[in-house]
């Protein structure tokens, strides 16, 4: 397996959409559903596995650490060091009921499930200005 690690590789969100999430031992985890990035600063939160189900139907949505993942660039494929068992486990959320923030609370728990530690942002608008969590401004 040739995990990418180069900075400077560019990947599209929508290149990802439905990408196979593998664990290291080869397991089918599920697909990436989506990306979901901080409006006020553009950094992605986390990643929304689709997991279970048949044909779309029944799938639950969990949500995943970035860093957790790993891109398999020979494979085409997304790695998540973590068994079955852990992510059927995972604090999952309905497809009609998205989280609609990603407190400080929310994301601590979610990373130490993975067995991370999260690191708090410092968020900073795009002009500039510190707004951790900032609402988002219609244009």
């Amino acid at each position: 397996m040739n995990t990418t690690t180069d900075r400077n590789l560019l990947l599209s969100s929508g290149s990802l959409k439905n990408t196979k999430i593998v664990n290291l031992d080869g397991e089918d985890l599920g697909n990436l559903d989506e990306i979901m990035l901080h409006a006020d600063s553009g950094d992605v939160a986390y990643a929304v596995v689709s997991f279970g189900g048949f044909l779309g139907m029944g799938d639950k949505l969990f949500a995943v650490p970035w860093n957790a993942l790993t891109v398999d660039t020979d494979e085409h494929r997304l790695v998540l060091d973590a068994d079955r068992k852990r992510l059927e486990n995972a604090p999952g959320f309905d497809k009609d009921a998205w989280p609609t923030t990603a407190d400080e609370s929310w994301m601590t728990d979610l990373h130490t499930h993975y067995g991370s530690t999260y690191q708090p942002r410092n968020a900073q608008r795009r002009d500039g200005t510190d707004a951790p969590f900032a609402p988002l401004r219609k244009r």
